[in-house]
């Protein structure tokens, strides 16, 4: 059986998409994932399953979707496929007419609450596209699976989509060093993009006595470099842009505190579960972020984090210095993740991913 996964990203850097068509290819499955080739691409590496990047033109957001929808609409409709797979919103429509068009299964894999986006709410225009896409294809979606159980929930109430739920945790490997030997470094990964809390983070790191460094790469880096100079805190807030996987595992085990400053702006925000809660945790990090349902559930079972209530400023330096200064709380905090790694852990989530999509073995015989 093959199963095709379209994203909107040029398949280097996409740890989570990595752990999916690696565990399904090692269970029989033939693996196929589509992604785009632009202009700064590095080429792909290869991982053991099929990569297509396709090329694309424009690089602004509204040319760059309405392209790269057509090419890779006529490229699904042509290639082979029992099942076809959408990360997100984004490659939704050429996932969906192309499933109707050749009568194959069509499957949505919804990383984020994609409609309820900070960068996408703001901008009424922008909002009512996507909010028309999610609310007229969703429900004709079916078969899905999500991140976190709000997510999960919030489609069941809206779209009576009964979802799957599989985590984004890392797979369960040993640590690269003895836990306890890290350096006074605060670590930043992923999207630099808007309600991530750097508003609030860099104008902190005046008064913090360490070095955030922030590894990553989106629509808010502008921003940030333009915090940076007028805090005047250059020494202080190093920015490494994008780095490969390996790459950035090794240096996320070298840090002393994580961050995770989520935004209570719109419901993806709200019930993000995201990649580097779990980064953290399997790297015994603490880390310090928002009180939000996913994370206050597993904090609840393992406290592994500093949770803030209301993201200010003074949260932030509040929260990160009590963790620099207080080295048994830290302590507990590290312990404490070696024990959440366990349970939360790919090793787990990829016999749920193999359960669901075992489940059309017999449909496409």
């Amino acid at each position: 059986m093959q199963i095709l996964f379209t994203v909107t990203n040029d398949l280097t850097y996409d740890q989570r998409m990595t752990r999916i068509c690696k565990s399904l290819s090692d269970a029989g499955y033939k693996v196929y994932l589509i992604g785009v080739k632009r202009k700064k691409s590095i080429p792909v590496i290869e991982k053991g399953y099929g990569q297509k990047r396709i090329p694309v033109f424009f690089e602004s957001k509204l040319w760059f979707y309405i392209e790269y929808n057509i090419r890779l609409f006529f490229f699904l409709l042509f290639k082979k496929a029992d099942i076809i797979c959408c990360i997100d919103l984004d490659t939704m429509l050429p996932v969906y007419f192309t499933s109707i068009i050749r009568k194959k299964i069509k499957v949505y894999d919804a990383h984020e609450y994609f409609s309820q986006q900070k960068e996408i709410l703001r901008r009424p225009t922008i909002y009512k596209v996507w909010h028309f896409i999610e609310s007229h294809f969703v429900p004709q979606f079916k078969n899905g699976y999500t991140v976190c159980g709000s997510i999960a929930s919030e489609f069941l109430k809206l779209y009576n989509v009964d979802y799957s739920i599989i985590m984004n945790a890392p797979l369960l490997k040993p640590l690269p060093q003895q836990v306890g030997q890290q350096e006074r470094i605060i670590i930043y990964q992923g999207a630099v993009n808007e309600a991530r809390g750097f508003e609030f983070l860099i104008p902190a790191m005046k008064v913090i006595n360490a070095t955030l460094v922030i590894y990553g790469d989106g629509n808010f880096m502008n921003e940030v470099k333009a915090l940076i100079e007028e805090n005047k805190v250059q020494d202080k807030v190093i920015l490494k842009g994008m780095v490969p996987p390996d790459e950035l595992n090794k240096k996320t085990s070298d840090a002393y505190i994580g961050v995770s400053l989520v935004e209570h702006f719109g419901l993806n925000q709200y019930y993000t579960l995201g990649n580097k809660f779990f980064d953290y945790m399997h790297h015994a990090i603490p880390q310090v972020t928002a009180n939000i349902p996913e994370y206050k559930k597993i904090n609840d079972e393992f406290e592994i984090a500093l949770l803030i209530n209301d993201l200010s400023i003074h949260s932030v330096l509040k929260s990160i210095n009590q963790l620099l200064d207080d080295e048994k709380l830290h302590f507990r905090l590290q312990q404490n993740c070696l024990k959440a790694r366990e349970v939360y852990n790919w090793q787990n989530e990829e016999k749920k991913l193999i359960s669901f999509y075992n489940q059309f073995d017999k449909k496409t015989k």
